[in-house]
C-alpha cells in the first residue's frame, strides 16, 4: 500500500563553515527533506585585510568535512569550497544557482562566518530561510509554535508540521495578544484561526500577555523546540530581525528555529497575509495526506479484510434517469466483481427518477431492487432532481457506508466503487470521499479529451476559493461519484437539485472539518456532454446553494424569491426572446429528523 506524506521542501541548502559543527542545522535539514535533497556547500570568509591564499588550509579542512557527509541518503555534496572576502555574495550566487526551497543557517555562528549582520543577510538573500539555534535534543518530542499572525506564520507552520510528523512530536500553537485586545476581532489572526481549527493534530492555546518574548521563553521550558516566524515591526521592514525574535533567540534555554519566508509583504495587507498564506499550508497538507488513487485498493481481498475488521456494511445506490444504454453494464460490472465474487457490497439499489425508458426493467432483470424516488416518502411531497434521489436513497438502504455513482458511465470499471470505498475502510476518521478523474467527453461518435468540468472551473472552484478556501484542494467538487458514513450523511441536509454535491461538501466541512473529507483518483471517466443551456441552469442553482450556505454561516439573508427565476435567452426563427424558468434551490432536512426513517426496519 502506497503512502503519501507532505513534502513541503524538495531542496534545502545548508552552508558549512570552518570550525563550526553544523550538526543541528544538518539534523533539521534532513528531518525536513524526507524524500527531498539536502545540498551542502562549503564557505570560507576571509577579512578584507587578509590575503585569500591564507585560506587554503581552511578550504582543505572544509572539503574533508563535506566529503565525510558523502553517501548519506538524500545529501548532495558540492565539492567546490568557495573562499571570498564577501562570503555573503558567494552564498547569494549559490542560492541563485540551486534555487532551494529553504536555506538553513545556525544562529548566530553562520552570520559571524558570513561576516554580515542579520540585516545584511536578510536584505541580500532573497529566499526562505530558517535560523537554527541549538542545542537540539537527540529526540524532539514536543514543539511549541508561537503565533500572533505575522507575515511569516505560514512558513513557521509549514516547518512545524513537517518536523512534528518526521519526529513524531506533539505540536502546540500559542496565540498571544495584548491584555486589552479582543481575540474574536484580531485581524492578523483571523485567517490563521480558520487554518488551525482544521488541523486537529495541533493543540491550540490562547493567552493574553504584556511581554510576548518573556512568555515564549517561560513556556519553552516545557518543550524541546520552539519554531516561530520573525516578528517584524510595523510598518514591516524586510531586513529586520524583530525585537521579540531577537530576545527569544538569545534568552531561550530551549532550541529555537526562527523563520523568514521569501513571500513579498505588502504593507497594506500586512495583517491579512498570514491567514491567506497559511490556507495554502492547510490545503497542501490535506491534499498530500488524503488524496488516494484507485489502484491502491485493487486488492479486493485486502479491502474485504479491512471491511471485516471494521465491522461495517456497505450499500451502493445508483441514481438514474433514462439510462437504458448504460445502466445494465454498470450493474453487471459492479455486481459481478464486488458482490458476487467478493462480498464488498452488501446491497445495490437503483434509485430511479421516473425514467420513461427501460432503465428500471433492466435493473430488475439483473436482480437489483428498484425504487422510484417520486414514490418514496410521498407524504413529504414530490420534487425533481438528483439530490432528491440521493436523499431518499438513505431511506431505502441500510449500509453503514453509502456510496453513489452515476449510471451514465460509459467506461465503467469496479474501481469507480472500490476506489471510493478504500479510504473509508482504511481510516475511521474519514467520513466522506469524493472521486475525481480525467474527463474526456463523448460528442457524437468522437471523444474529446479534457473537455469537461466547465461548471466546476467557471463556477464551483471560484466560489469555493472565495468563500471556502479550505475546500480548494478538491479536484472535482461536483463529481457524481462519492460516498460516506451513514452516521454523518444522515445528519446533513440534502439539496434536492444540482446543488447537492457542493452543498454536502460545505456542510461536511462546516460540521466535521476538512480532515473528515478525502478524495480519490478514479483515473478516467467517459460520459455524455450536456448542452450549454443545461450547464447554465446548473450553475445558477449551484450559486444559489452556496449563497444559502453563506446565509446559514453569517446569519443574514442574501436571496429572496425573486432571485430564484432564471431568464434564458432563446433564439428561434430569426429572433431572440426570453424564457423564464423557476430554478429555486430547495433543501431536504437531515434524514435522521424524519420519523419514518427512524422507525424503518433495519436489515
Amino acid at each position: 500500500m502506497r503512502t503519501y506524506k507532505m513534502s513541503p521542501f524538495r531542496k534545502l541548502l545548508v552552508p558549512l563553515f570552518p570550525g563550526l559543527d553544523g550538526g543541528d542545522v544538518l539534523h533539521v535539514g534532513r528531518a525536513l527533506a524526507r524524500d527531498g535533497q539536502v545540498v551542502l556547500v562549503g564557505l570560507v570568509g576571509i577579512p578584507e585585510e587578509e590575503s585569500l591564499s591564507t585560506a587554503a588550509p581552511l578550504a582543505k579542512q572544509m572539503r574533508e568535512a563535506i566529503r565525510a557527509e558523502t553517501g548519506v541518503p538524500g545529501t548532495h555534496v558540492r565539492e567546490r569550497v568557495r573562499v571570498s572576502h564577501q562570503p555573503l555574495l558567494e552564498l547569494k550566487a549559490v542560492i541563485e544557482e540551486e534555487k532551494p526551497d529553504l536555506l538553513l543557517l545556525s544562529w548566530p555562528d553562520s552570520f559571524q562566518a558570513l561576516l554580515a549582520s542579520p540585516e545584511q543577510v536578510f536584505s541580500t538573500l532573497h529566499c526562505s530561510l530558517a535560523m537554527v539555534r541549538g542545542p537540539l535534543p537527540a529526540c524532539i518530542r514536543s514543539i511549541l509554535l508561537p503565533m500572533r499572525g505575522s507575515a511569516y506564520a505560514e512558513q513557521a507552520l509549514r516547518i512545524s508540521l513537517a518536523l512534528a510528523e518526521t519526529c513524531q512530536a506533539t505540536l502546540t500553537s500559542l496565540h498571544m495578544t495584548p491584555p486589552e485586545s479582543d481575540f474574536a476581532i484580531e485581524p492578523s489572526f483571523r485567517g490563521l484561526s480558520r487554518v488551525l481549527d482544521n488541523l486537529p493534530e495541533i493543540e491550540q492555546r490562547t493567552i493574553k500577555a504584556d511581554d510576548f518574548a518573556a512568555e515564549i521563553v517561560a513556556r519553552a521550558c516545557d518543550c524541546d523546540l520552539v519554531v516561530m516566524g520573525l516578528t517584524r515591526p510595523f510598518p514591516a521592514q524586510a531586513a529586520s530581525l524583530g525585537a521579540i525574535t531577537s530576545l527569544v533567540l538569545n534568552d531561550c534555554a530551549t532550541a529555537v528555529i526562527a523563520v523568514r519566508s521569501d513571500r513579498p509583504v505588502h504593507e497594506d495587507l500586512y495583517t491579512e497575509q498570514s491567514g491567506s498564506a497559511a490556507i495554502s499550508v492547510l490545503v497542501d497538507k490535506w491534499f498530500a495526506e488524503t488524496t488516494y488513487y484507485a489502484d491502491e485498493f485493487a486488492d479486493l481481498e485486502y479491502l474485504q479484510s479491512l471491511k471485516q475488521k471494521m465491522g461495517v456494511t456497505v450499500s451502493l445506490a445508483l441514481p438514474a434517469l433514462n439510462e437504458e444504454a448504460t445502466v445494465g453494464r454498470v450493474i453487471e460490472t459492479i455486481k459481478g466483481s464486488l458482490m458476487d465474487s467478493v462480498a464488498l457490497l452488501d446491497e445495490i439499489v437503483l434509485m430511479d427518477s421516473s425514467s420513461s425508458d427501460r432503465t428500471r426493467a433492466i435493473a430488475a432483470d439483473l436482480g437489483v431492487p428498484v425504487h422510484i424516488h417520486q414514490e418514496t416518502l410521498p407524504q413529504y411531497g414530490v420534487r425533481q432532481g438528483k439530490g432528491e434521489a440521493l436523499w431518499k436513497s438513505l431511506y431505502v438502504t441500510s449500509g453503514d457506508i453509502v456510496l453513489w455513482i452515476d449510471t451514465d458511465i460509459v467506461n465503467i470499471h469496479p474501481r469507480f466503487v472500490y476506489g471510493l470505498l478504500g479510504p473509508l475502510l482504511l481510516r475511521e476518521k474519514t467520513l466522506f470521499v469524493k472521486g475525481f478523474y480525467r474527463r474526456p467527453l463523448r460528442v457524437g461518435d468522437k471523444i474529446q479529451a479534457g473537455g469537461g468540468g466547465r461548471v466546476t472551473e467557471l463556477v464551483a472552484r471560484p466560489l469555493l476559493n472565495m468563500f471556502y478556501p479550505e475546500l480548494s484542494g478538491l479536484v472535482q467538487p461536483l463529481s457524481g461519484e462519492y460516498g460516506g458514513r451513514r452516521s454523518a450523511l444522515e445528519r446533513l441536509p440534502f439539496a434536492s437539485d444540482y446543488g447537492v454535491e457542493i452543498g454536502l461538501l460545505i456542510d461536511l466541512f462546516e460540521e466535521y472539518g476538512l480532515h473528515s473529507i478525502a478524495q480519490v483518483d478514479l483515473q478516467k471517466r467517459v460520459h455524455h456532454n450536456q448542452p450549454l443551456t443545461a450547464l447554465s441552469k446548473m450553475s445558477f442553482v449551484i450559486i444559489q446553494t452556496v449563497a444559502r450556505k453563506l446565509e446559514q454561516r453569517y446569519g443574514w439573508k442574501m436571496l429572496d424569491e425573486v432571485n430564484q427565476s432564471m431568464k434564458l435567452v432563446r433564439y428561434e426563427e430569426g429572433r431572440f426572446h426570453l424564457d423564464v424558468e423557476e430554478l429555486g434551490s430547495r433543501e431536504r432536512p437531515p434524514m435522521i429528523t424524519i420519523p419514518e426513517y427512524l422507525e424503518r426496519p433495519r436489515r
